[in-house]
């Protein structure tokens, strides 16, 4: 998040910063707008802002807490919790997300259906993932 704090500073715009209250970990950025700074207690209510008005999400390579943000996410679409016709999930970097998470043993060993790996998408490089967003935001407007 911090990068694109930064960059929006750099910019001289203002940008969100959604924080989780950890013991060690986490504190919010520099570059984060002092109005948009929010802190959470509970993992569950960040996970659920970032993702509630959102139009897109892009999963980087990442640890626990993406996987969790991930997770949570594609099980809610999967499960028609959170009803969001046009939300686009990215996972940039396929090299990674395909060595990290056996999409394809979930499918054979019936964990996940088919049409479940329909919900993203990879992508690799910059371009590509921004060309994909862009076609498929339109719908979402």
């Amino acid at each position: 998040m911090e990068a694109a704090n930064r960059g929006a500073a750099r910019a001289g715009g203002k940008s969100i910063g959604m924080n989780i209250s950890l013991p060690l970990e986490q504190k919010p950025n520099p570059f984060i707008s002092e109005e948009l700074s929010f802190l959470f207690h509970y993992f569950f209510m960040r996970k659920f802002w970032l993702v509630y008005l959102a139009k897109a999400v892009i999963a980087f390579p990442g640890g626990y807490g993406t996987m969790d943000e991930l997770f949570e996410t594609l099980t809610l679409i999967q499960t028609q919790k959170m009803v969001k016709k046009n939300l686009r999930i990215c996972l940039y970097g396929e090299e990674y997300w395909r060595e990290i998470i056996n999409f394809d043993a979930l499918i054979k060993n019936k964990a996940i259906a088919p049409e479940d790996v329909d919900i993203f998408a990879y992508r690799s490089d910059p371009e590509e993932a921004f060309l994909f967003l862009k076609e498929n935001l339109y719908d979402a407007l």
